[in-house]
């Protein structure tokens, strides 16, 4: 038998209690894929993070992400958690960390204030790629929503990535609130489009100032709604950035106020060589710590 630590994070937040629930695996040598999908599982969060040596040892870690169904091969508030975690941790001593993971490699700067790292911003690891669009009607029925309350002024609904896909949809600024997954809805639209291959996030956003305010969905991946979804959030900056003359954009994104978990996220999207890039950043704040017995 051999016993493993967790601790628990909030990030996108400066206060506990709100921002988005992470776990974190700092030592998870010795678990299987099966175990972990389990622990994630288990722990009931959006997602738990395990930190395995890395194959190249010129990087941080490797990191695999695990939601509540299944691996992730990237996303945004596991790399910003784990990322404080291992500094707290001593673990990762470097303000500059790299993570290896399935969408590839993924760099965190982390955020000092004071003497203390209070946060960290990450590069999502691949440019912004678009996918394709989906049927208005469809994404609206899914949203509990009538179709002219999606918002069509910039771009349709589009199914984009920066290194793990979600559906894009703007919508007027009084459906925010009321908008609620229509699970039904969600595996008729995951049947009639075989290419998502079961995975139907949808991000739904609207302007707010000179930022956003944003919710996500993902029912057929366990996540009712996501507090704060970095990877999607950085993927609208991308897409917003593509869609305009701008050589670089930043702004600020809150998610999260419906649930109660007030989150608080900062943009950035550059031209590349390669494409579009975007990053995304924020505050974490340590919560429990744990271990299991296995």
């Amino acid at each position: 038998m051999a016993s493993y630590d967790y601790l628990t994070v909030d990030v996108f937040t400066s206060r506990r209690f709100g921002g988005n629930q992470l776990a974190v695996f700092p030592t998870a040598d010795g678990l299987d894929s099966a175990t972990m999908q389990a622990l994630a599982a288990e722990l009931n969060y959006s997602e738990t993070t395990f930190v395995l040596p890395p194959e190249d040892p010129a990087n941080t870690a490797r990191v695999r992400i695990f939601n509540r169904t299944s691996e992730m091969p990237f996303a945004g508030h596991p790399n910003v958690g784990t990322a404080c975690a291992l500094a707290w941790l001593g673990i990762a001593p470097k303000a500059t960390l790299r993570f290896e993971e399935v969408a590839g490699l993924v760099e965190i700067r982390l955020i000092e204030e004071a003497g203390e790292i209070v946060g960290a911003e990450i590069d999502a690891p691949q440019p912004l790629g678009i996918k394709g669009e989906l049927p208005v009607d469809a994404i609206a029925a899914c949203l509990s929503l009538q179709p002219d309350q999606i918002a069509l002024a910039d771009h349709p609904p589009l199914r984009a990535s920066v290194g793990v896909d979600f559906v894009v949809v703007a919508v007027q600024p009084d459906a925010l609130a009321t908008t609620a997954p229509d699970i039904m809805a969600y595996r008729r639209l995951a049947a009639a489009f075989p290419e998502l291959d079961g995975r139907l996030s949808i991000f739904v956003y609207t302007p707010a100032g000179a930022g956003i305010r944003a919710r996500m969905f993902a029912p057929l991946a366990g996540t009712w709604e996501d507090a704060a979804t970095g990877s999607a959030n950085a993927t609208l900056a991308a897409l917003r950035l593509s869609l305009g003359d701008e050589e670089s954009l930043a702004y600020d994104a809150i998610q999260g106020v419906e649930m109660g978990r007030e989150s608080h996220l900062a943009l950035r999207a550059w031209r590349a060589g390669d494409g579009v890039r975007a990053s995304v950043g924020g505050r974490c704040v340590a919560m429990f710590r744990g271990s299991i017995t296995l």
